[in-house]
């Protein structure tokens, strides 16, 4: 049963977090459009899709930055309290200091199980409307810019190996196609044309100036010719993925995503389990944040609240930092990405419990 005092304090636990929401992502909707208007108006961009590119905003934003919106919101009314020395009366009454966070890991977990649940079903198609808008209305390369479609290489299959030099979405077609097979290491057979189209009526592809090589034990056979019409095992589109997609797919469909890419050989895929790996890691930070958040916040310091505020704006910089740099050296380097995502939390746990400890003497 919660007591009078855990039900006071997780009130002002989620009011305050809620009131940080509301009051720091339309400060952050307001520098958006005073960056982006002018292109709005260019691009002749409709309200509603406006107006839908903002709920998206909110949603894909909340959900990026509510870690560090919750630890700010702790530190905030903890300091409150120790100001006005309420942390010492509950402290005297006989409550110890384990006893004393109760309700502020009750408020993580609610927290945390929400933004699981916006991790899982909203976040996906938000984060899905705001790429698109930005693709398509903000940025100089077009909707054709989302689209991993240079020098795209892939495994298609155990033995089977396709590569375009560049590949245009409007009108399905690639450049510069080459599809090899193996067997074992040797190579059975090199397809080579210029152009590759895509006929999705009929699910076939037109080759343009191709030549076939088949290797046989007495002697190559060679086939060439202008045009030819033709039936592989892959679809051209899957081949050049949007490159944001893994933000885009809920979690069951992520993790097949995952699991073809990494059957084809995707260069991508340090990028996509980074996605995957921090649909969990961000609900945990929110119990280290609050912990380090009570332990830094509930002693009364000289310069009071603003000193606080100040260690843990420093805090809530440095785990950012951290989380941004370890998720980049994943996606561009041979690091491993599960060990890469969760390196923050390890860090900030460790000095979780180094803070917590120093605040229950």
């Amino acid at each position: 049963m919660l007591k009078i005092i855990d039900k006071y304090i997780l009130k002002r636990y989620l009011g305050t977090f809620i009131v940080m929401l509301l009051m720091f992502i339309p400060i952050g909707i307001v520098i958006d459009v005073s960056e982006k208007v002018n292109k709005m108006i260019e691009n002749q961009v409709s309200f509603s899709a406006v107006a839908k590119y903002y709920l998206d905003f909110t949603i894909y934003f909340a959900n990026l930055l509510f870690p560090i919106f919750l630890f700010l919101s702790v530190i905030w009314f903890t300091s409150k309290l120790a100001n006005n020395t309420e942390i010492i009366a509950i402290l005297s009454s006989g409550i110890s200091f384990s006893r004393f966070l109760r309700p502020y890991i009750i408020g993580a977990s609610i927290v945390s199980l929400f933004a699981l649940v916006m991790t899982i079903f909203l976040v996906p198609n938000a984060s899905a409307g705001f790429k698109n808008f930005r693709y398509t209305y903000l940025t100089n390369s077009g909707p054709e810019g989302m689209r991993d479609d240079t020098n795209v290489f892939r495994q298609i299959s155990k033995d089977e190996y396709i590569f375009v030099s560049n590949f245009n979405n409007v009108s399905k077609m690639a450049f510069n196609f080459s599809m090899e097979k193996f067997e074992g290491d040797k190579l059975k057979y090199k397809l080579l044309a210029s152009r590759i189209k895509w006929n999705p009526k009929d699910s076939t592809y037109t080759l343009y100036n191709y030549n076939k090589r088949k290797v046989g034990e007495f002697g190559d056979i060679i086939e060439s010719g202008e045009v030819k019409d033709t039936v592989f095992k892959f679809e051209l589109e899957d081949l050049t993925p949007v490159v944001f997609i893994a933000e885009t797919l809920p979690l069951n469909e992520l993790t097949k995503f995952i699991d073809k890419e990494r059957a084809r050989g995707s260069s991508n895929i340090n990028v996509y389990l980074v996605v995957l790996y921090k649909k969990y890691s961000i609900p945990v930070s929110a119990f280290i944040l609050t912990i380090i958040a009570v332990a830094v916040s509930s002693m009364k310091r000289r310069g009071g609240m603003g000193t606080n505020l100040a260690i843990g704006i420093i805090l809530a910089f440095a785990f950012v930092f951290l989380d941004k740099v370890f998720g980049v050296l994943a996606e561009k380097s041979s690091a491993p990405p599960l060990l890469a995502v969760w390196t923050p939390n390890i860090v900030f746990g460790i000095l979780a419990i180094y803070l917590l400890r120093n605040a229950k003497r």
